[in-house]
């Protein structure tokens, strides 16, 4: 392997981040490596919110009367599932 082709290890990495640009976090669609998808009973959901308010990827989707997953950012955590009072989110296993 040449000089130039060799991979930084991780001590080269700088502290912090770069953001070269406002919103660019948005392009990266970070959902296609989750090993469980949710999926929500909308016939049993109260509205009452905690999926969205629980999620640390802000994959819940307020809609006018009931909720949805963005799958494109959920990471399949499952704290939607575990925080709803009313057990109407499930857990199945992700199918490519």
């Amino acid at each position: 392997m040449s000089e130039s082709e060799k991979k930084l290890g991780w001590k080269s990495l700088p502290i912090g981040g770069y953001l070269l640009e406002p919103g660019s976090a948005l392009k990266y669609k970070t959902g296609d490596w989750r090993a469980f998808r949710p999926i929500i009973d909308q016939k049993r959901c109260i509205n009452c919110l905690l999926c969205w308010v629980y999620c640390p990827d802000a994959a819940i989707i307020r809609l006018e009367k009931y909720v949805d997953v963005n799958y494109d950012y959920c990471k399949g955590c499952g704290i939607c599932a575990n925080e709803c009072p009313v057990k109407c989110i499930t857990m199945v296993e992700e199918r490519r």
